[in-house]
Parts: C-alpha cells; structure tokens; sequence
C-alpha cells in the first residue's frame, strides 16, 4: 500500500516540493521520520543541492547547496551506480548527502534516470532497522520519476526563456533605436571596449557599464551573454529604474498567490526567469536603497524568498548591470550601498559617447540608413559627404540612440527616396552642421581659432567621402579609384598609409 501511495503523489504532476511533503508525511507513518530531503546532483559544477524537503510536524529544512570534491563526486556515483541503500551515522558520504541537517542517522537511496545519477534522497530520523530500508528503497523510483519529471519542466522552461529572449534580441534588430544585430564601431572607437569583454566574457565575475544614455550598454551586455559560457541560457534585461518602488521586490524575486491584492498566482521573477543565464540589470543606480540590501543578499549566496513565501530558492545568474550615473559619488552621499559598489564593479567597462569617437559616426550612419532605407523606402540608403560632415559636426547628447532616430527621420523627411539630413538635425544644429562646400570662403582659410588641416588629414577626408559615396567600393566604373582618378592600387596604397579601410564603408 506504501508503493502505490507514493507513486499516486509521485504522479500527481504538483510540484516537486508538495510530492516530497506528502511522501514524508506518508513515510512517517511506517518509520520515525524527521526530514525527507530530495538532492540534485550537478555534475557540471560538482554540487548537490537540496531542491525538495518535507518534514512531517514541522518546518522543512532550508534549500542547501554542497560543493564536492573530485574525490567525493567519484565515491558518490560509484555508490548510486550500485544502488545501495546507505544507513548509518551522518559520516563521509552519508555527512555529505545529509548536508549538515542529521541529528541521527541517514537513510539515502540513489535517484537514476536510466544509467544517468540525477540525485539522492536523504531521510533524517533518530534511528533506523533494517526493515527501514527495504521500505525506503521501495519509494526511490518513484521519486526518483517525479525528480526526471522536474528536470524536465525546469529545462523546458529555461529553453522557453531563452527563446523568449532571443525573439526580443530579434524585433530589437528591427526595432527605431537599437544596434542588435552588430557592435558597429568595433574596428573603431569601441575597439578598447570589444577587447575588455573579450577578456571577461569567460568568466562569472560580474561586469558594470558605464556610460552616457545612448551610448549602447544593452548591446554590450548581450555582447558579454553571447560570449560566455551560457551563452545558450536566457538573457533577461530588467530596467531598474522603471519598476514602481513597491513592484521592485515581486519584480526581481517573484511573488507567492495572494501575497498581496493582484497576486492571482504564482509568479517567477526576474532572477529565476534568468536562472542559468544573464540578468541585466539597467540603471542600478535608480534602486532605492531598500532593494539594494535584499539584492545584495541574492547577489553573496545566489539565495531569496519570493514575496510572501517561505521557501527559499537558489538560482545561478550572471549579474551585469549598467548606469549612467556616478556610482561612486552616490556612495559618498549615502545613496548608493558602497558594499553592493564593491560586488557589482568587479570588472568596470566604461563605453565612450559618441562625441568622442566622431570616426564611427558615419559608420553607424551608414547603418542605420541603410536598415531604415529597406525598412521605409523598400531600398538600402546611404549617407553623403556633406550628410556625413552635418553629422560629424553635431555633439549628440542622445549619442548613438539619437543618432539612430535622426536617420530614421530623415528617411521619413525624403519619403523613403533620400535622406534629409540637414532637415531632420532640426534648426539647432544647422548654424553647426552646415556642409564646408556651401559656405562662402571656406576654401580661403581655416575657421578661426582651428588648427589649418595637414595634407594627410584633408587627403584622408577626401578619400573617405569617395568611398561613402561608392559604398566602400574601390575598383570598376563605379569605384572610388575612378571617381578619384587613381590607378586602384595607388588608391590602396594611400588607404594603407592613411589607415583607411574600406570595410567601413560598406553598408551593414
């Protein structure tokens, strides 16, 4: 009667959690029983961990995660492979799969999924007789189902968030104001900042973007996740500063049905939806204080409580985060923890506005027009020298956002045929951003106050306007060397010299 009990529950499709309760409860009417633990094993990162643990009369032991050793792992699967029920004091492996909460003995009986170890179960009493363990191994493959089907549900969610993630990375490339499908500007001003997420993506340590807004932390954040070793995980990006203070903690956390009026359910939040990926976390530094101290706590041990729950979940995120607002001068003024400064800045990235690399500006102009030009007009579009030299010489406070907006309207102003540049920068930036060739005199002398152009620098800039106009081509008809009128290799040769490379100037 025992068995068929415990596979009506093992069966019962509730969570893994409320199985194990009512095995317990069943279990402690045939042996003195204090705790029935259900432990995952992680074979990949070498741990156990308590995912499920009832207690008949009393609380359940907390979720705990044991770290084994190479020599521990080895003793482990040796003896689930075996299929042995383990008796005995909480001592060597039975100390181990016990993790710390026997007061008596163990009783411990391997979960398989085929020839695959999956985990243990772990009951806790004062003492136990033989007759125990025949009963107790009665009850291990059903469980051992019920664990199979939890795995499963677990990954079938996790693929879902991932592929949830990578549907909002796609309409993101299609979307007014964001470069996701590529970093433009990597061969250029974002080459110091390409590298140094080259060198961290490998790893789990916690990464900080700083910079103006605009400047493209998204981009880089999904850049680290692409990367990494969990690169096939979801990347979950949470806008800290646009969560209503008191939705913070049921955001990121989560929240238990009926924790509060609107909680119809149960709901995962942000951190589990990350589990086994990315979380990025946007504008930390719009957190009030008060959800600093709960999220540090989760970024130390990987550890919290849903809203209005009791059982605490463990969950294995990569944390980046991004701000543009000085983190340090918050922590002096007693607005920003200095402690969660410490944990999130372990490798600091900061990204360069857009004014201070006007090299990429019309790199990314050709970008974006060309994307807008298909999507508007039906045909690519392209920037020229003089569209090119009003972009170069306006300051973008928006940086790369604003950018993107203006040659989006531009093609809205030209009806979709050509771009209106001039007419979408908007009067502010005209007495800037006029072309050289249309003002009187320009060729007489340099502005004043400026430093007169070298020979290189004004033969750099001529070239480079011949090949946005040609797309980056160089040889043919319709190439920059027969616009120039150079033989194509002299053309090639000056490029090298001057550092030009024509990839830049292709359409993306």
């Amino acid at each position: 009667m025992l068995l068929v009990d415990v596979w009506r529950e093992a069966g019962r499709h509730a969570s893994l959690e409320e199985t194990v309760e009512r095995i317990a409860h069943r279990l402690a009417d045939e042996m003195p029983l204090q705790a029935l633990l259900i432990r995952r094993l992680d074979a990949e990162r070498l741990r156990l961990e308590t995912v499920a643990a009832g207690a008949p009369g009393a609380a359940p032991p907390g979720r705990t995660r044991t770290e084994l050793s190479k020599s521990n792992f080895h003793a482990l699967v040796s003896w689930a492979h075996a299929g042995e029920v383990l008796r005995g004091a909480p001592q060597g492996l039975a100390g181990v799969l016990a993790a710390g909460e026997a007061r008596g003995e163990v009783l411990a009986g391997p979960l398989l999924d085929g020839e695959q170890v999956i985990g243990a179960l772990v009951a806790v009493g004062p003492a136990f007789r033989p007759a125990h363990e025949d009963l107790f191994a009665q009850v291990l493959e059903p469980v051992s189902s019920a664990l199979r089907s939890d795995i499963q549900l677990h990954e079938l969610t996790r693929l879902r968030e991932a592929a949830e993630a990578d549907n909002r990375a796609l309409l993101s490339r299609l979307g007014r104001q964001e470069i996701a499908d590529a970093i433009v500007g990597a061969d250029g001003g974002l080459r110091a900042v390409v590298d140094r997420v080259a060198q961290v993506a490998g790893t789990d340590a916690p990464v900080l973007l700083l910079g103006e807004t605009g400047t493209g932390k998204e981009v880089i954040a999904r850049e680290i996740h692409r990367q990494s070793a969990r690169a096939r995980g979801p990347v979950v990006r949470v806008n800290c500063g646009a969560i209503p203070p008191g939705l913070i903690d049921s955001e990121l956390f989560g929240h238990e049905r009926g924790s509060f009026t609107g909680a119809v359910a149960d709901r995962a939040g942000w951190f589990e939806r990350a589990d086994g990926g990315t979380l990025f976390l946007d504008e930390i530094g719009e957190l009030p204080l008060e959800a600093q101290v709960r999220l540090l706590r989760v970024l130390q041990d990987g550890s919290f409580e849903r809203v209005g729950g009791r059982t605490t979940h463990t969950v294995d995120v990569r944390i980046v985060t991004a701000t543009h607002r000085d983190l340090h001068t918050m922590v002096q003024a007693g607005t920003f923890r200095e402690d969660l400064w410490y944990r999130i800045s372990v490798f600091p990235i900061r990204l360069p506005p857009l004014r201070e690399r006007p090299a990429d500006i019309p790199v990314l102009a050709a970008h974006f027009a060309w994307r807008a030009g298909q999507r508007l007009g039906g045909h690519p579009l392209a920037p020229t020298a003089a569209d090119q030299e009003r972009l170069i010489a306006y300051s973008w406070p928006g940086n790369v956002r604003e950018l993107a907006a203006v040659i989006e309207r531009a093609v809205i102003l030209g009806n979709g045929h050509q771009l209106e540049i001039a007419a979408a920068l908007g009067p502010a930036a005209a007495s800037v951003a006029a072309p050289t060739e249309n003002r009187p005199g320009a060729a007489e002398a340099a502005p004043r106050g400026e430093e007169f152009p070298t020979l290189n620098a004004a033969m750099a800039r001529h070239i480079e306007a011949a090949l946005h106009k040609v797309n980056g081509r160089i040889e043919g008809p319709f190439g920059a060397a027969a616009l120039l009128g150079l033989n194509p290799h002299t053309l090639r040769a000056r490029m090298r010299k001057l550092g030009i490379h024509w990839s830049r100037f292709r359409p993306a």
